[in-house]
């Protein structure tokens, strides 16, 4: 029996020697791949990470700067493309993946294509118009969460919904975030806290993952149940670069389902801190408005007046006197005036008197009716009639 001396390797020992083995084999050192282009991200530093997949499988892949520089489009998710380039090993993660040199298009992906359909149909609708967005509370009572039962992005949430502000209640509807079902089970959801009206505010979302993992959240069925929503909708799907139909269709789109829950609450800390400046306002200007009383108070009480009310007694008794005797001085003049006023009218009708007319020697003759007697024809014989002179009156019958 042979016996084998046995050799222990470190994992970077057993990276390279898989990285060389790579290395030795043709055609993984120049080759073509057709795949859609998805999880892509551009770096700062001009490289550009992704993955390219199919029905079948998922290759990492990355395209480094200087080949990066002589592309002729933008690669976006979705997109189908052919990439040149070699297959290697990553060592520290002992993962394979695609170094591109080349890249070209080939088409658009199926569920790129779906994406663009139906957000050029809904945006039609106006579903993604601006003035039809509710507006998020800004200090809600109740906080509706509709995400998966587990996983970070409920955690960080709740985490950080409780963190910030504690006055708020949040109740969680666990929901299926990806796969068969996943969109009902969203819809679902949203029309169960519309219809109980248990919130104030709601956060739909998940972490981050593929197109294909996010795709739940493309599906026409979320959007129309979102755009129906009487309670405002904070979306918070994927990661910052990711964006999704519901996101448009949302009243507010979050980046994170951790930005999502520091959007849907003040934070307390500052609130209290602004909360403890009003405070600290409104005793300083009580204290003002209080000083600025007693100093008026003090004025008013150092006035001669408050000390000898007395003193202003007297000088408005003498006012008053003296308005009293202008008052009698008034009508005096008055009633003097009107005198005189009369005296003349009462020579007036003297001058008119009938008596002066008696006086000259005239009388006035009257029948039994009182009335005066002008002409003879107004008289018939035995009529008695009264005739009026200067000293009495004198009874005649005519004859």
């Amino acid at each position: 029996m042979v016996v084998f001396e046995e050799q222990v390797m470190t994992v970077g020992q057993l990276n390279l020697f898989i990285k060389d083995i790579f290395g030795q084999i043709p055609i993984l050192n120049n080759i073509k791949i057709k795949g859609e282009i998805s999880n892509f991200k551009h770096h700062s530093s001009g490289h550009m990470y992704m993955s390219l997949k199919d029905d079948t499988g998922v290759i990492r892949a990355v395209m480094f700067k200087n080949s990066a520089m002589s592309l002729k489009f933008r690669p976006e998710n979705g997109m189908q493309v052919i990439a040149a380039g070699r297959v290697s090993v990553y060592e520290r993660d002992g993962q394979y993946q695609l170094y591109i040199n080349e890249m070209e298009q080939d088409g658009k992906g199926n569920l790129y294509e779906q994406f663009e359909k139906l957000k050029k149909q809904l945006e039609k609708e106006g579903l993604f118009d601006s003035a039809k967005k509710k507006l998020v509370p800004q200090y809600p009572k109740k906080i509706g969460v509709i995400t998966a039962a587990t996983g970070a992005a409920v955690r960080d949430i709740i985490n950080i919904l409780s963190r910030r502000y504690k006055a708020a209640d949040v109740c969680l509807y666990p929901v299926l975030v990806q796969g068969d079902g996943a969109a009902e089970s969203i819809k679902t959801a949203i029309e169960y806290f519309n219809e109980s009206s248990s919130c104030d505010v709601i956060i739909v979302g998940r972490g981050g993952g593929s197109v294909e993992d996010l795709w739940a959240f493309n599906e026409e069925v979320v959007a129309r149940a979102i755009f129906a929503s009487r309670i405002p909708i904070i979306s918070a799907v994927g990661h910052e670069t990711d964006f999704t139909i519901a996101d448009f269709v949302a009243d507010l789109r979050a980046p994170t389902p951790s930005a999502a829950a520091e959007l849907a609450v003040p934070d307390g800390s500052e609130l209290l801190e602004k909360l403890q400046a009003m405070d600290l306002r409104l005793l300083s200007g009580a204290k003002k408005l209080l000083e600025n009383r007693r100093l008026v108070l003090k004025v008013y009480s150092d006035k001669q007046v408050l000390k000898n009310p007395t003193i202003k007694i007297n000088e408005k008794a003498i006012y008053l006197d003296h308005l009293s005797k202008m008052f009698e001085n008034s009508i005096n003049l008055i009633l003097e005036k009107k005198k005189q006023e009369l005296g003349i009218i009462a020579s007036r009708m003297e001058g008119l008197s009938p008596l002066k007319t008696l006086a000259r020697g005239y009388s006035v003759v009257k029948n039994n009716e009182g009335k005066i007697v002008k002409a003879v024809s107004q008289v018939n014989p035995g009529e008695n009639l009264m005739i009026t002179v200067q000293d009495g009156e004198i009874c005649t019958i005519v004859k």
